[in-house]
């Protein structure tokens, strides 16, 4: 898997995760329909209730005993951002000035909402008038639920703090690698051949090379210059600088069995075998100067376990997916976290092995699978396992085009978790989705960018919060993508999306995943509770919507 990298009904608790910004909010104070001002002295008046429920139930606030004397406010929220930067020396942060797109602070009313606007203080923004009690609080296209009286919506890197980073986010490669493994060409999904891959321990980089020629099976050597590098750490590239120690590693995955299927098919999987870490070297990206892939590739410290994944535990909940959703893609990985597993799973580094079963798999599979790893003792391993679902729905623009609509049942833990038992999912998907109270299956217009989503929880597991996105379609590319999003507590059944998350007249369709993540600290470092272990999701997807 290349990754990588909301009126409630609340119950006891108030928890909200908030993960990618998405695009800055503008600095215009001009409000949308449905929004209102907030007199930050006096505050909003409200009933207290929310659509027939009480919004503070469970969410006493927390800001410990009432203030004295030039101590905060009981009516005040701070929101900071502070990134962290990890390495192979440890954290260091940085407060960022959160001025150039601050946060706003959303305040249910019925079934509209009332804006309150914060100001710079120290380390932060701050906001007056906020009642106790949840409120939504947005940041660029993603909003979170919280009642929480600081929240820190930084974010975890990888990486020294003082890296620079270029406004390239593509480059040429040039290899030069002695003593590979022999290679293999990809021959399919079930044979997927050797790859090369590219990541740092010292600045945040990921990617994989894309190669341009044939490359002859069972060479043991590579020079060349037709390559480039496919960036995945989700950052543009860095720049390198020998005198701060910046290496980089280049591991080679190599093909290995994993058995056969039922049916006699020979399956092959993905795992690392060799790879080398050059020794420090400088380079500023500039779209032309290839980068370096240089070195003489050694064996890796293997390492063999066994698995079984019980595909049947996916696949029995497609129509929670979706009512004409079919079975798509198992997916298993071992993924390396860089720095330990002490704060979780905090970027993305490439991975170590790879695993693809056919399409609408639906069998119990067990086999024993080896991978390489070339990284440091103190580096954790993580165990990803998941299994997508989709449905082709018709675009209703008239175009006669038609998109996969997806969504998917997914979970990450340390290795050894993964793999103590049969591998199967951990939580199940919300059932029963409606949008102002037609199931969500139904192909439509709805009434407003305002509507209500409400779901029943699943019959698996125990969300800790649900993530409703919405992906809107893009007919130059034919394509739907990531919008924006909202994070409500485990204990909501329905939310009222704020006025600000759907434009009109456009297409979208809508995906409410439960998290199950007992780890998170939802409610004041929604940034980065996601990388916490365990994690575990599971997604209801809707038809297309389109807005008026």
């Amino acid at each position: 898997m290349k990754l990588l990298r909301f009126t409630v009904v609340l119950g006891s608790a108030c928890a909200a995760w908030l993960v990618g910004c998405g695009d800055a909010p503008t600095d215009s104070t001009e409000l949308t329909d449905g929004l209102s001002n907030i007199d930050p002295q006096n505050g909003p008046a409200g009933d207290g209730t929310w659509m027939g429920e009480s919004t503070g139930a469970g969410c006493e606030p927390d800001a410990g005993t009432p203030p004295t004397d030039g101590g905060p406010s009981p009516d005040a929220v701070l929101v900071t951002s502070t990134t962290r930067f990890f390495t192979s020396v440890g954290m260091s942060e940085r407060v960022e000035d959160l001025s150039a797109n601050p946060p706003e602070i959303l305040v249910p009313q019925g079934a509209t909402f009332s804006l309150i606007l914060g100001s710079a203080v120290p380390g932060g923004w701050e906001f007056r008038g906020v009642p106790q009690g949840p409120y939504y609080l947005r940041s660029g296209s993603s909003h979170v639920i919280t009642s929480a009286r600081h929240v820190d919506i930084g974010r975890n890197r990888l990486g020294r703090q003082d890296a620079v980073y270029s406004d390239i986010n593509w480059t040429p490669l040039q290899f030069n690698l002695l003593n590979m493994a022999p290679w293999t060409n990809w021959a399919g999904t079930l044979q997927p051949g050797s790859s090369l891959q590219l990541t740092s321990a010292q600045v945040d980089i990921f990617g994989w090379a894309n190669l341009f020629e044939l490359i002859p099976d069972g060479q043991t050597s590579l020079l060349t210059n037709q390559a480039d590098l496919g960036l995945g750490s989700g950052y543009n590239l860095p720049i390198f600088e020998a005198a701060r120690g910046d290496r980089m590693y280049v591991s080679q995955l190599s093909q290995f069995s994993a058995g056969t299927l039922p049916d006699g098919t020979p399956l092959g999987y993905s795992a690392v075998e060799r790879a080398v870490e050059m020794g420090a070297f400088d380079f500023t990206p500039d779209g032309v100067t290839p980068l370096p892939a240089t070195g003489v590739l050694q064996p890796a410290r293997m390492r063999e376990f066994p698995m079984e994944w019980r595909l049947p535990a996916y696949t029995r909940f497609a129509s929670d997916v979706h009512p004409l959703a079919a079975a798509n893609q198992p997916t298993f990985q071992v993924l390396p976290s860089a720095h330990g597993v002490s704060e979780g799973w905090i970027g993305y580094s490439g991975e170590l092995l790879t695993l693809y079963l056919p399409r609408a798999a639906s069998f119990d599979f067990t086999t024993r699978l080896k991978f390489g790893n070339p990284f440091p003792l103190n580096w954790g391993v993580i165990g990803y396992a998941g299994y997508s679902f989709r449905h082709p729905a018709a675009v209703p623009d008239g175009s006669g085009r038609s998109i996969n609509i997806s969504g998917s049942l997914s979970s990450f833990d340390t290795l050894d978790n993964v793999i103590a038992g049969p591998v199967q999912p951990r939580v199940s998907p919300p059932r029963s989705l409606t949008i102002d109270g037609v199931p969500a299956s139904v192909p439509r217009e709805v009434g407003s960018v305002s509507p209500v989503i409400a779901w029943v929880p699943p019959t698996l597991g125990t969300p800790n919060a649900y993530r409703i996105s919405f992906y809107r379609y893009d007919p130059d590319l034919n394509v739907a993508r990531l919008a924006s999003s909202l994070y409500a507590p485990g204990t909501a059944t329905q939310v009222r999306l704020p006025p600000d998350m759907l434009q009109p007249d456009s297409i979208y369709y809508l995906r409410v995943s439960a998290i199950d993540a007992s780890n998170f600290d939802l409610e004041r470092h929604p940034f980065t509770s996601h990388e916490k272990l365990p994690y575990s999701s599971a997604d209801a997807v809707s038809s297309f919507i389109t807005t008026p």
